[in-house]
């Protein structure tokens, strides 16, 4: 009897001891959790700062290349736009970038004409849905790709732009077939160019 108590005894010590043991290490693990946790907040917002920084594209880039030019489209109220980009994607589409400029003398609007006409690309707001491309030698015409709301695949929010300033837009349309190397780009309101695919 007594030989077992003794036996029980010294278990509850060790066991006793090896509670404190835990509780220790968790109380300086929980130390280190805070900290961690402060660590990951701050490590969480640091992503979030580059990320403000630097947006990132959907859809695609649209960040022109402006080291080159496929052409220059000057219109009314002195909007000009310089079509930087006509490329090929993965997927069968064609992206067409470059930069729309106000080269007048005050803040110009965008022309609703430039959304195009269909409701459901009215309802989402300004854009360059209106934009078209044009294969002669297929004869076919390319709309703006639009997504499974109906949103154009496009630059949108341009309402108006100050003088002398320009931004960056993008468009994406079905691609034609690879034998066409060129392609005429309408935009309403504006004269009609021709760029050339890459």
């Amino acid at each position: 009897m007594s030989h077992l108590y003794g036996v029980t005894a010294r278990k509850v010590v060790v066991v006793a001891l090896l509670a404190t043991t835990v509780s220790l290490s968790l109380a300086a693990c929980g130390g280190d959790d805070v900290g961690s946790a402060k660590d990951k907040g701050s490590s969480n917002s640091a992503p979030a700062a580059t990320g403000n920084s630097k947006p990132q594209d959907s859809g695609g880039s649209t960040v022109p290349d402006t080291g080159k030019t496929l052409a220059t489209i000057n219109g009314t109220e002195g909007f000009q736009f310089i079509v930087h980009g006509a490329t090929r994607d993965p997927g069968g589409f064609l992206t067409v970038t470059g930069s729309l400029k106000n080269t007048s003398g005050k803040k110009s609007y965008a022309p609703v004409a430039w959304n195009g006409q269909e409701t459901n690309v009215r309802r989402t707001g300004r854009s360059l849905a209106g934009m078209t491309l044009v294969d002669k030698a297929e004869k076919k015409r390319y709309y703006v790709l639009r997504d499974t709301d109906g949103y154009p695949l496009t630059t949108t929010g341009i309402t108006s732009i100050d003088a002398g300033a320009s931004v960056s837009f993008f468009a994406q349309f079905p691609s034609p077939p690879d034998k066409t190397t060129q392609v005429d780009i309408q935009i309403p309101l504006m004269p009609t160019a021709t760029i050339e695919i890459s």
